[in-house]
C-alpha cells in the first residue's frame, strides 16, 4: 500500500517545515509516503468561496487515480484513537488498498464533488487548527499508527 498526502498551499512557518521533514523522513522506513502541496488558488480574493472550494477539488482530483481510497481530514468526520488508526490503516492494507490518499483542503473546506468522490471523512480533533499545523500533526499520527503495529515503544498506553 502506498499512501499520499495532498494539501492546499505551502506551510510558511520553518518549526512545522522541520517536523513536517522528521515524520516524513521517519515514514520512509514503514510504507511509500508521497507529501504533495498544491498551490493556493490563484485570484482567489475574486472568487466567491463556493467557487474558490470548487477551483481547489479540481486541483486535489487530478491528483486522484482511479483506484485510490480517498480520506478527507475533515472536522465533520469520524475521530479515532490512535491505536483505532492503526487497525484503520492495518485493515486498508489487508483489503489490497494499492493507494490511501489523505486529502487537506483549503481554509474554506471541501467542495460537494470532494465529499461524494471520498470513501471516508476524518476529523483529528473537535477543535479547529490551521491547516498549515494539521499535516504535522497527520504526519506525526501516521508515524505513531506504524510504530503501534509495530509494538514499537513510541506509543504509550
Amino acid at each position: 500500500m502506498k499512501i499520499h498526502l495532498i494539501c492546499i498551499g505551502k506551510t510558511d512557518e520553518a518549526y512545522l517545515n522541520q517536523g513536517l521533514e522528521k515524520y516524513i523522513s521517519r515514514l520512509k522506513h514503514y510504507i511509500n509516503f508521497r507529501f504533495t502541496i498544491l498551490p493556493d488558488i490563484k485570484n482567489s480574493k475574486n472568487l466567491s468561496v463556493p467557487d474558490q472550494r470548487l477551483q481547489e477539488a479540481k486541483a486535489i482530483l487530478k491528483q486522484v487515480l482511479p483506484g485510490d481510497t480517498v480520506v478527507l481530514l475533515d472536522e465533520k468526520g469520524e475521530q479515532m484513537r490512535s491505536v483505532d488508526f492503526a487497525e484503520y490503516l492495518n485493515k486498508r492494507a489487508l483489503a489490497s488498498v494499492q493507494q490511501l490518499v489523505f486529502v487537506i483542503g483549503g481554509p474554506y473546506g471541501f467542495d460537494e464533488s470532494l465529499y461524494l468522490r471520498a470513501q471516508k471523512q476524518l476529523s483529528l480533533s473537535k477543535m479547529t487548527f490551521s491547516h498549515q499545523m494539521v499535516r504535522l500533526f497527520f504526519v506525526e499520527q501516521l508515524y505513531r499508527a506504524f510504530s503501534i503495529q509495530r509494538g514499537e515503544p513510541y506509543h504509550h498506553e
